[in-house]
């Protein structure tokens, strides 16, 4: 057969340059209106029995770099096992040798969280008892914004993902995070249901998810820099949730992310707002601490530059609710390399592990919900 690349599917991404023999190169293309690249994702077919090499050649010019160095790329032939094809990095070229033994097989940045996916994954949560739908409004490509709400309690808990659309690791990490909230089984879950009300969206940007961006809406509009002013002509997505926020309050909150070069699972905080109190900051730090002792995949020591009083970034959605609504709000960072401290040489950070960390944080949350319980000062 004869080789041939493609990428017109849900979140596909690549541009084919040339095809020489058993030699494929190729470039990642930029998200529309925007200069962010970094996201790919493509299918090989008549590889079969071929050793077949891969060239991504502009990695140099992409959003992050550095995130390529020690980075293997993603490869299943089924779209269900995703394994890692050891790759190289040099002069802004990323290289991958494979052999593959099927005449069709799958690459990817990181294992794709498509949007059938995620319509399956809205299906699957709207048939427990529990659940309330709702659709906050339509994106400017015409996609819901879907939104679950659920539980009891007092407490205004807000969990959302994928602001950066290519950042496909948060919702698996959310699909770990409902499994166990939903399971009525777990007595964990029933009693964080019955002490608190659960505001879920699990994809914030269903137009950059489809189209195949990295990190931006359908009009190159960076999610998380819109929520000191979001505008329903650039950022409806944003305006949607945090018009409901305005109406439900937010006391705890996550907004589920990956990084592209620390090899590493880490929170970030909102140390930079004006109004930060030592009570509001010492729930994130029980919160990062009953973590740390709940999953051996979570660590403290490596993560992002803490901004000086003052100085945090409004625009940032963790700023924002924690200065907005005196929220407890957090950005989790996860690894599209491995977690180097636990490495896995075969799937490196994974859609199981980051399952497993979605579940393992509604464990943490547990751990600290009798001190976000009691009264604010």
């Amino acid at each position: 057969m004869t080789l041939s690349v493609s990428s017109a599917f849900d979140g596909g991404n690549i541009r084919l340059v040339a095809i020489e023999g058993d030699r494929v190169d190729l470039e990642i293309v930029k998200d529309h209106m925007s200069d962010f690249y970094q996201w790919f994702y493509f299918r090989l077919t008549g590889a079969a029995g071929r050793e077949v090499e891969l060239r991504i050649l502009n990695c140099a010019g992409s959003a992050y770099p550095h995130g390529w160095d020690g980075y293997n790329i993603c490869m299943s032939h089924d779209r269900e096992e995703w394994q890692r094809a050891e790759s190289s990095y040099k002069g802004g070229v990323l290289t991958t040798r494979v052999t593959p033994s099927a005449d069709s097989v799958w690459f990817a940045y990181f294992a794709p969280y498509t949007m059938e996916r995620h319509h399956d994954l809205i299906a699957d949560a709207v048939q427990h008892p529990a659940v309330e739908y709702r659709s906050l409004g339509q994106t400017l490509d015409g996609q819901e914004m879907d939104y679950l709400k659920f539980g009891t309690g007092k407490l205004q808990v807000w969990l959302y993902a994928r602001q950066h659309p290519g950042e496909t690791m948060a919702e698996w990490w959310m699909e770990g995070a409902l499994e166990k909230l939903l399971d009525d089984s777990d007595p964990v879950s029933r009693r964080l249901r019955e002490r608190a009300t659960f505001h879920v969206v699990p994809n914030m940007n269903p137009d950059g998810s489809k189209r195949g961006h990295l990190r931006t809406n359908a009009v190159g509009v960076n999610l998380n820099r819109e929520w000191h002013e979001p505008t329903a002509e650039r950022s409806p997505e944003v305006l949607y949730v945090r018009n409901e926020m305005d109406k439900t309050g937010v006391d705890f909150a996550m907004d589920v992310h990956g990084d592209e070069a620390i090899a590493a699972n880490f929170l970030a905080g909102f140390e930079g707002i004006p109004s930060w109190t030592k009570e509001q900051g010492a729930l994130f730090d029980a919160f990062s601490n009953a973590l740390v002792a709940i999953s051996p995949d979570f660590q403290t020591e490596k993560g992002y530059e803490i901004p000086a009083p003052g100085k945090a970034n409004l625009s940032m959605s963790t700023a924002q609710l924690a200065e907005r609504y005196g929220a407890v709000s957090m950005t989790l960072e996860m690894p599209f390399k491995d977690n180097d401290d636990l490495p896995d040489p075969v799937e490196g950070w994974s859609p199981d592990r980051s399952r497993a960390l979605g579940r393992s944080c509604m464990d943490a949350l547990w751990a600290i919900l009798p001190d976000l319980e009691k009264p604010k000062r």
